[in-house]
């Protein structure tokens, strides 16, 4: 039972950690909602705005002036949190790997390999907290964004909705948090 759970959360810990890295390194986060616009798909990301013509399907991407530049909270904050998160998956798949019992490495102490399959589910949680954290919040903040510009009667021409970017970062940490807890709780 205890190796069939083990290999369960790592795979589960091994899709989650790659939804993780494809929500940060991707670029649609916010995608314009207004379906009267058909000319364009916009898509705004941590790195760069991307447009997409959707007549002749040609994309092009805007990067953002500097990574160091003045970036509106909801960027510079969801960067930090999911790029944490991101470098806390890998180093808790990379534990993960090494304590599994199917692997050679410290055959002979359980104890150890028991203890890094917990160390993984601990570092699996706290990055699943951060990426959900950093999903969320950017999520709000565009909502909230809308609701502004909605309450106020002011019609842009298009407005932004969280896009799949978005939906994988939760996702990916949604994913995390399931393996964390089955690497914490159930393994024992």
């Amino acid at each position: 039972m205890s190796a069939a759970l083990q290999v369960t959360a790592f795979g589960l810990a091994l899709l989650s950690t790659l939804f993780l890295l494809l929500a940060t390194c991707t670029d649609c986060w916010m995608v314009n909602a207004d379906d009267s616009l058909e000319v364009s798909h916009k898509c705004r990301g941590l790195w760069r705005e991307c447009v997409t013509n959707m007549q002749d399907g040609v994309r092009t991407c805007d990067q953002y002036d500097s990574i160091l530049a003045d970036h509106p909270v909801k960027i510079v904050v969801t960067r930090t949190l999911m790029i944490t998160a991101d470098l806390l998956a890998g180093l808790a798949l990379a534990t993960l790997v090494l304590g599994l019992d199917c692997i050679m490495f410290l055959k002979e102490d359980p104890c150890v390999k028991l203890r890094m399959c917990y160390g993984a589910g601990v570092l699996l949680g706290a990055g699943s907290i951060l990426g959900l954290t950093g999903s969320v919040w950017y999520a709000v903040d565009v909502y909230m964004e809308r609701a502004m510009l909605v309450s106020h009667n002011i019609f842009l021409g298009v407005h932004y909705d969280f896009g799949w970017s978005c939906w994988l970062g939760m996702a990916g940490s949604t994913g995390c948090f399931v393996a964390s807890v089955l690497l914490t709780c159930c393994l024992y």
